[in-house]
């Protein structure tokens, strides 16, 4: 990608004066350091609605100027070396490991393939439903919502009201199923690299998970129910008839999917004494070996799984490149509000840090789940959870112990709150395009948040007064 060469060849510019550059103080700078990143996710939530096409053609190119509207200002300021020391330290310790496992997620179940066609009732469609949020979990979001929305839809192409099928598929399998691990979803993986344990999350918000996913299955349920039985819900002819039973092609990739997990796994259990610094970033031997070993699992899928799968599948890399060329720009603009936020009441979002903070200095949980749940369902979960993370001090061993409640709402704000709307999480956005490929009639931006606000905020309230 063009943009992500460009940022490559200003560090190279400026690599000699990096080790003369410190961190930057976050209470220094301005308000107006944030507009690069405001105006990105601005960017992201109104040019697709108000100049579709040319944010189709040229979503890149607005999100490099984004970009470069923070880079080159900044390295005026501050200078080359301060400038590249924070580029290198968001592409190396963030933004390239973080695409480089959804790449192998998106690759691994773009490459199985779910033969066979069942009739879509109620119990099935619920069933599908659930069996996503626990894989959500172990394949990722993207990966589970990839793998299951064409056999959702393919089984009730014959029914006429279809819409509610995918909200509630975004609302469970896209966001809330994948709450549990760092694999689930990007905000808890963004945790991971950060130092959270792996298994922290599925210890600590698992009964959260089990409510909303549970509440939201009974509610799917009873109103796919209302509408299967409804009176001319079913057309004439079924585009494709029924078959006995469900089989997988591309199996192997079942088999790598595991791989994606150990790897995970070994970068987070595996200590190493090896460390790579890289123009003052520090990147370990285990981080190393995950990513290289990810790259890898990507190429032996893609060489292994037959072409008629990726071909049923209608796998392609679009939607991949838009999630990796936005998260460039996020990733990069997002550098001077994580300093600003990092220096707390000091700094220019001290109205912020004082919000979800009590009189006492102590964190308010409540008011983390909801600050970034809200900011989750409109800026993208990743950034977000990685902005109440560094809020919150930015320390894993505190957050996963004496501030346990507090990692806890940022982490279920984060997950859950990013089915809002369709901008809230990378998959929603895909599943929506492919629905609407299929003939699904969506509803627009405002009409899916009538229907979140509708059915997930109130959940949201009483998990606040429950555990928050």
């Amino acid at each position: 990608m063009k943009f992500l060469r460009r940022c490559a060849l200003l560090a190279l510019l400026v690599l000699p004066t990096l080790a003369r550059a410190a961190d930057i103080d976050g209470a220094t700078l301005a308000l107006w350091w944030g507009v690069p990143f405001a105006g990105l996710l601005l960017s992201i939530a109104l040019v697709p609605l108000v100049a579709p096409i040319f944010w189709h053609h040229h979503y890149g190119k607005v999100t490099a100027a984004w970009g470069l509207a923070f880079l080159v200002p900044f390295a005026l300021v501050f200078g080359g070396g301060a400038a590249g020391v924070s580029l290198v330290h968001a592409l190396l310790a963030e933004y390239v490991p973080f695409v480089i496992l959804l790449t192998a997620l998106f690759t691994v179940a773009g490459g199985i393939y779910i033969r066979g066609n069942l009739h879509g009732n109620p119990l099935l469609n619920t069933g599908i439903l659930a069996i996503g949020a626990v894989l959500a979990s172990f394949m990722g979001t993207t990966g589970a919502s990839m793998l299951l929305i064409r056999p959702l839809i393919r089984a009730n192409d014959n029914r006429v009201h279809k819409a509610h099928l995918v909200v509630f598929f975004i609302f469970i399998v896209s966001n809330a199923g994948g709450s549990l691990t760092p694999l689930g979803d990007p905000p808890l993986f963004l945790g991971f690299l950060k130092g959270v344990d792996f298994f922290w999350t599925v210890s600590h918000i698992f009964p959260e998970t089990l409510f909303l996913v549970g509440a939201l299955l009974a509610l799917f349920f009873a109103i796919d129910s209302w509408f299967f039985h409804k009176s001319g819900e079913t057309v004439a002819a079924d585009p494709t008839p029924d078959t006995r039973g469900i089989g997988f092609d591309g199996k192997v990739n079942f088999a790598l999917l595991g791989v994606v997990v150990g790897l995970v796994l070994l970068s987070g259990f595996w200590k190493s004494s090896v460390v790579f610094n890289i123009a003052g970033t520090e990147v370990g031997l285990p981080g190393v070996v995950r990513d290289i070993g990810l790259l890898v699992v990507t190429g032996i899928s893609l060489w292994l799984t037959p072409a008629r799968v990726h071909d049923a599948n209608q796998f392609g890399w679009a939607p991949m490149q838009e999630v990796a060329k936005l998260f460039a720009g996020i990733f990069l603009t997002i550098i001077p509000v994580i300093a600003m936020l990092k220096a707390g009441v000091s700094g220019p979002f001290g109205g912020i840090v004082s919000a979800v903070t009590g009189p006492d200095g102590a964190p308010l949980p409540a008011m983390y789940f909801w600050a970034t749940g809200a900011l989750s369902s409109f800026l993208d979960n990743a950034p977000t959870y990685l902005v109440f993370f560094n809020t919150a001090g930015g320390d894993p061993a505190a957050l996963m112990t004496t501030l346990a409640p507090t990692l806890a709402a940022i982490s279920a704000g984060a997950v859950f709150m990013g089915a809002n709307t369709y901008i809230g999480n990378a998959p929603n956005l895909m599943v929506k395009a492919i629905a609407e490929d299929r003939g699904v009639k969506m509803p627009s931006f405002f009409g899916y948040m009538l229907w979140s606000g509708g059915i997930l905020v109130p959940l949201f309230i009483l998990i606040t007064f429950i555990w928050f």
